[in-house]
């Protein structure tokens, strides 16, 4: 059985491949990285190292000219800052809206992408690291696992029921995914989860907070460089 694993060179989907090469092997592990016109690439860099650490094939997609119309401000054409608080902050402004960083159903497009690859390449499932914590107030409503279940069964039944989809954590909060992936031996210091581009992740972005608190949560310390300690 293969498996394929959306990577995004973050720490969830860092964990996701490494769940996966635990189970299939990693000889039956494909990792797709994909771009969609971010405002950097240190993602795409990350996730190459982390698929040289597991030597696993890599492939990549660029979707950047779907997302050309979105002012999210995670992209190269927005005019929007990045908003530097917590996920719970930027939710209080939105009226239970998804979040400025929301690219419009990214997982969405990204799993249906990646069901092709998938199909044409022998892989009878798709990995993908989207967790309970990103979903929580409507955040990122296709990180939930509503929308798991709907996009899996639109895949299985769209691919001749050849293919599933499989987000292990959209039950598990980032600190269980930390702890998973302690155990699991994962290289979190090539891992890269911050939303600007610099040398060395901000520490005020949400994901940032949420990263580092995860690790904070498990008692350890998180082996990336930060701006702000």
């Amino acid at each position: 059985m293969k498996a394929l694993v959306l990577s995004s060179g973050g720490l969830d989907s860092t964990v996701a491949l490494a769940l996966a090469i635990n189970k299939y092997g990693k000889d039956n592990v494909i990792a797709l990285s994909i771009s969609y016109g971010q405002k950097h690439d240190k993602e795409i860099k990350a996730s190459e190292a982390v698929a040289k650490f597991y030597n696993v094939e890599h492939l990549y997609l660029d979707l950047a000219k779907i997302f050309e119309y979105s002012n999210c401000s995670l992209l190269k054409n927005s005019s929007d800052d990045i908003p530097l608080t917590s996920y719970n902050e930027q939710l209080k402004e939105t009226n239970g809206k998804p979040v400025s960083t929301y690219v419009p159903f990214r997982n969405g497009l990204f799993l249906s992408s990646a069901a092709s690859i998938a199909i044409s390449k022998g892989a009878s499932i798709i990995y993908y690291g989207a967790h309970k914590d990103d979903a929580a107030g409507n955040a990122y409503p296709d990180c939930s696992e509503a929308f798991n279940k709907a996009i899996g069964d639109a895949i299985y039944i769209g691919s001749g029921n050849q293919l599933k989809v499989y987000g292990p954590f959209v039950n598990m909060t980032k600190a269980d995914i930390v702890k998973l992936g302690t155990e699991l031996k994962v290289p979190f210091e090539l891992t890269w989860s911050c939303y600007e581009g610099r040398e060395c992740a901000c520490g005020k972005c949400g994901t940032c907070i949420d990263r580092r608190e995860a690790f904070r949560l498990n008692g350890l310390k998180d082996p990336i460089k930060y701006e702000v300690e």
